[in-house]
């Protein structure tokens, strides 16, 4: 998948959609690696994340919100049903960098530069790549709110940017590992990746980035799997990260020259 992606435009849709309040300012319509997002965790998380103190605590709740039996059929926004989550376990939206930052990094500014290649996680190797493994094993993991995102179709022969987003025009709620980063002088970065699934044989995904690449996609939940994956157990957490079914997706190509995505497309 291409490191673009559409924020939510309207502050009711955060609301209704993730049962979360609004940020202060929307910002940016189009994020791009770097530059200032945000995420959904419960709010003992994001309390703790948003700390100045150092020893906060990072990870989210052991016990899981919701048995997996519980979830919704893949892809099928008709099915979904949100159960409201225990007081202990309201959904808050966290401001952050889009580009994971792991705590092992030195300055911010190798931070500045290690970000924009690590917006996506592959999610069969978020458990063992150096970059992801830490926040995958302590269970950071987050919610990012998006309306769609890009993907470049070579099918032409060359890049055609394309607007990937759910049929019924609901906003997708795309799984994520957070981190916390501390620099020695105290500056923190609170930061974000995406987890992408293998999209060899989707059906639609598999027509996009470029040829010969491994084709991916970002893993979209279901809306009744939100608080479930936020707090399910370490060893039930990628049974979660699935294909999206493809008839509850579009594809358009990009008309608007300040919506295309730049030659250097990253993918996940």
């Amino acid at each position: 998948m291409t490191t673009q992606y559409e924020t939510l435009r309207h502050e009711d849709t955060y609301r209704e959609a993730f049962g979360v309040e609004p940020p202060a300012a929307l910002g940016e319509r189009l994020l791009w690696p770097r530059k200032p997002g945000c995420f959904i965790v419960h709010q003992a998380v994001a309390t703790a994340l948003l700390s100045p103190e150092p020893s906060a605590p990072a990870s989210s709740a052991p016990a899981p919100a919701a048995p997996l039996a519980a979830e919704p059929a893949e892809g099928n926004a008709a099915d979904d049903t949100t159960t409201p989550p225990p007081a202990d376990r309201t959904r808050v939206l966290v401001p952050a960098q889009w580009g994971l930052v792991p705590h092992w990094v030195k300055s911010a500014s190798d931070a500045k530069l290690r970000a924009p290649k690590l917006v996506t996680a592959k999610s069969d190797l978020a458990s063992t790549g150096t970059a992801f493994r830490e926040a995958w094993l302590q269970g950071q993991r987050c919610i990012v709110p998006m309306q769609s995102f890009y993907a470049d179709d070579y099918r032409s022969g060359k890049a055609v940017p394309t607007r990937i987003a759910r049929v019924d025009g609901k906003p997708m709620g795309v799984a994520g590992l957070w981190a916390r980063w501390r620099g020695a002088d105290g500056e923190v970065i609170i930061s974000y990746a995406l987890l992408t699934v293998n999209a060899n044989n989707h059906a639609l995904l598999n027509r996009y980035q470029q040829p010969g690449s491994e084709k991916s996609m970002p893993a979209i939940l279901n809306e009744g799997a939100y608080d479930a994956w936020l707090t399910a157990r370490q060893e039930k957490a990628k049974e979660f990260l699935r294909q999206y079914a493809p008839q509850y997706l579009t594809a358009n190509p990009v008309e608007n020259k300040a919506d295309k995505v730049p030659k250097k497309d990253w993918l996940g």
